[in-house]
């Protein structure tokens, strides 16, 4: 574990050098532990596959609290992946894309679908848009580079795969992931804040995923 400044009162930890299940049961471990305790020194935090970047109250000395936090951060029980949150989304799989994809693989579009909806998946981070869920576990056969021109609009909903990963949009937007199908399930709702703002996102980091194929 090692940290680096961001800017005058942020502190970005890095937890380990690559992103695997071990790294990700820290990483939920420490995500649990700043949750529940709400430290007054922290203002904010938010995590990556690997890293936790930590913002200090104006006037805190980083590099102590870096130091401290990290030997906290040490001392945690690793949280495995069964012990999260399990959401069951379903998916039309119906997407733009995905002829294309099983031909690019070599797969029948049945197959894509069950390759795909077999995993229970992992949230190892929400970001991209508001509560865009990057999704670890995706079957090898179907990583898929990003396209190479991405689509001005993507609907809110649509189901998608980017590299290793997979995800759901969360708004309308800009993307350049190929669509696999659209899920009715919204994953980011503003109007839905309480008890607090956290209750806007469906999923959080270190949840789990299971896509449903759906009619």
């Amino acid at each position: 574990m090692r940290w680096t400044p961001c800017g005058p009162h942020a502190a970005l930890i890095e937890l380990a050098e690559t992103d695997d299940a071990a790294t990700r049961a820290r990483s939920r471990a420490i995500l649990r532990f700043l949750e529940r305790e709400r430290v007054r020194a922290i203002v904010d935090f938010s995590a990556a596959f690997d890293k936790v970047l930590l913002e200090f109250r104006t006037g805190e000395d980083v590099a102590a609290l870096a130091s401290q936090w990290m030997r906290k951060f040490s001392a945690l029980k690793p949280v495995d992946a069964a012990a999260s949150a399990l959401h069951e989304i379903p998916v039309v799989y119906d997407g733009e894309d995905i002829a294309e994809l099983a031909e690019r693989h070599g797969l029948g579009v049945g197959e894509v679908i069950s390759r795909h909806s077999a995993p229970i998946y992992e949230v190892v981070l929400l970001g991209f848009s508001p509560g865009f869920p990057y999704l670890a576990g995706l079957d090898p056969k179907l990583c898929t580079p990003r396209r190479a021109s991405p689509r001005p609009r993507v609907p809110a909903g649509s189901v998608a795969i980017g590299g290793s990963h997979t995800g759901i949009y969360s708004i309308e937007s800009p993307g350049g992931w190929h669509l696999l199908g659209t899920t009715p399930v919204r994953i980011f709702d503003p109007a839905r804040r309480e008890p607090d703002d956290e209750a806007m996102f469906l999923l959080r980091a270190g949840d789990r995923v299971k896509f449903v194929p759906a009619e």
